[in-house]
């Protein structure tokens, strides 16, 4: 039985490089996001070990937190005209720059009366990385489909995952040898890097530039999101995974629990890399048994392993096991979703529709990190508040039941 389940496991990770081999441009841009989401995590990491070193307040490392997600937010309403209306890979391009130039000014950061620029660059930085997201994922469904665009989210959140993985994992070091300016210099370079390897990549898709305004393109996605109800039901079930937005709360638990035991930027890296192995090996033993009516399964499972995490909070060791445990079904939840939604929407309206799932989901993750600063402040425990996210993922559940009863889902095949 071992045996036969470690072949099986193989021939799904064979199945991801036959693809990868077969489309050169997934190729390359799976590469490009290994790059960029590896240097990334070395940002993230120095800016939270940068303010527990400050001392702020959990109300700040929160608002840092949501900042992270509402960036993404704010320029969804037009993103998705524009990714409608541009080619995809000078739009990519021009925001790899702009994450260049904002990765590269964190170095001027220095004392809490800089935070004023953290903010803003933080606010520019994540906003172009959203928006680039989006992008590459309008462009996804334009290069593959069926079983193939699934294989390639579930590939996109794989490298995502080992990403973070490495990044976090790394990074922890890395700040605590280095300091936090050499990890953002670090960062800076990586992403001079993926834009030359974006630079070099020759993309063939069926453009069509539109002859419609801004505003006509966002009354038209309106108008059509009234027609589909089913996609605004998936966009709404793809944000609960916007749940298991932790950055501040686990940063807010070294600071409580584990400040005595190991140095903060090692917490921080070690916690966030222990998720992330969960988050690898999720998506190759559940892919092969997640369909539709199994995602109700999946959130039930994601919220019981939230509440599992609560309870060993206390525990380095014990919550590094719970870490794996969290992330084991969120890429699979993620992924899936996602592809539901892709497979159910037209094809004129990727962008757009993509564009404003992400604003709900990032809207959803950039709620929970601002909820976790203010119910830290309003007396609550860090296991209280993680029990809270738990349970919203029991509600996701009984509302997936709801749109299986109630809605048309094409099955992705």
């Amino acid at each position: 039985m071992i045996l036969c389940r470690n072949y099986d496991n193989l021939s799904f990770m064979n199945e991801y490089l036959k693809l990868m081999q077969m489309e050169p441009i997934l190729r390359r841009l799976s590469l490009i996001q290994l790059i960029a989401y590896f240097g990334a995590w070395f940002s993230n990491v120095a800016i939270y070990t940068l303010l527990l070193n400050m001392n702020v307040s959990a109300t700040t490392v929160a608002f840092v937190a949501m900042l992270h997600f509402l960036a993404g937010v704010a320029q969804a309403p037009f993103s998705g005209a524009i990714i409608d209306s541009v080619k995809p890979k000078n739009l990519m391009l021009s925001l790899i720059v702009v994450e260049i130039l904002a990765t590269f000014s964190l170095v001027f950061i220095n004392s809490i009366s800089d935070l004023w620029l953290l903010y803003i660059l933080i606010f520019v930085k994540m906003a172009a990385a959203s928006f680039y997201f989006t992008t590459e994922m309008s462009l996804l469904p334009k290069i593959l489909n069926g079983q193939k665009l699934q294989k390639a989210n579930e590939l996109h959140s794989i490298i995502w995952s080992l990403s973070y993985t490495l990044g976090m994992a790394i990074s922890g070091f890395f700040v605590y040898l280095l300091g936090v300016k050499t990890a953002f210099v670090f960062d800076g370079f990586m992403f001079v890097l993926a834009f030359a390897l974006l630079y070099a990549l020759e993309i063939k898709v069926k453009f069509t530039k539109t002859t419609e305004s801004l505003i006509e393109m966002i009354r038209d996605t309106f108008s059509y999101l009234k027609r589909s109800k089913v996609a605004i039901h998936l966009m709404l079930i793809h944000s609960f995974v916007g749940l298991t937005a932790f950055d501040a709360l686990v940063a807010l638990m070294v600071d409580k629990y584990y400040a005595a035991l190991i140095a903060t930027s090692l917490g921080i890296g070690l916690l966030h890399s222990a998720r992330a192995v969960g988050l690898v090996i999720g998506p190759i033993l559940l892919t092969k048994w997640i369909n539709n009516k199994r995602v109700v399964y999946l959130f039930i499972f994601q919220g019981m392993a939230v509440c599992v995490w609560a309870f060993m909070m206390d525990n380095f060791y014990l919550s590094l096991f719970a870490s794996v445990v969290v992330g084991f079904f969120t890429t699979t939840l993620w992924s899936y979703t996602y592809t539901l939604l892709q497979k159910n929407i037209e094809e004129k309206y990727y962008g757009r529709i993509v564009a404003y799932n992400d604003m709900l989901f990032l809207s959803s993750a950039a709620f929970t990190s601002f909820m976790i600063g203010f119910l830290v402040t309003h007396d609550f425990s860090l296991e209280q508040i993680t029990i809270f996210i738990g349970i919203g993922f029991f509600i996701g559940a009984i509302y997936f039941y709801w749109i299986l009863k109630t809605q048309v889902l094409k099955e992705i095949s």
